[in-house]
């Protein structure tokens, strides 16, 4: 990235008056901090990987076998093997992939609220359309709307061989306290330190 020589209007013209000169330094300085924010990022998606990991110990997810392997509030990847999670028929239960669906988006919504605050997944729906019956499913989560007090989540469950298995959608409330019952389990990334 090179320092600006000059400000740019809105008509695609150069300005190099001092008012411009200004505003592009604020505009590359404004960058700079994003550029860092996103190096921070990429450390801290490898924490919240961590932290979900052991989190998961004991719960529905740490006992379906699933993994997150990639995180951040717009894009959760994740998998899980379909061996353990089948159906009397020996086919991928489908309520197994609405648990790796609402883990992935409920990870994604997590980090759309930010530290100190908590997802809690209020809807949730599935069209399963294909069966698998070997092999590791991946979920792909990515976020369709990241509100103040909601979070949406389309999550795209694909076999070993890239053909999609599931279509699933999630919504999480996102609220500044543990809803009654529950308890803090501590912000992701923190859990990983």
């Amino acid at each position: 990235m090179t320092t600006p020589e000059a400000w740019v209007d809105r008509d695609g013209e150069a300005r190099a008056d001092q008012d411009s000169a200004a505003q592009a330094g604020q505009a590359w300085e404004a960058r700079a901090e994003l550029d860092g924010a996103e190096r921070a990022g990429q450390d801290g998606a490898a924490q919240i990987i961590e932290g979900f990991a052991r989190l998961s110990e004991g719960t529905l997810p740490g006992r379906m076998g699933i993994t997150v392997t990639d995180a951040s509030a717009e894009r959760v990847v994740g998998t899980m093997p379909v061996d353990g999670n089948i159906q009397p028929y020996g086919l991928l239960h489908g309520g197994a992939s609405c648990v790796l669906a609402e883990s992935l988006g409920s990870v994604g919504a997590a980090l759309q609220a930010g530290p100190g605050r908590f997802a809690v997944g209020i809807e949730i729906s599935a069209t399963h359309h294909r069966a698998v019956a070997v092999g590791l499913v991946t979920g792909v989560a990515t976020r369709v709307h990241g509100g103040r007090t909601t979070a949406t989540y389309e999550i795209a469950i694909s076999d070993d061989r890239g053909r999609r298995v599931c279509s699933a959608r999630l919504t999480c409330l996102l609220r500044d306290q543990v809803p009654p019952g529950g308890h803090d389990p501590g912000h992701l990334a923190a859990a990983a330190e």
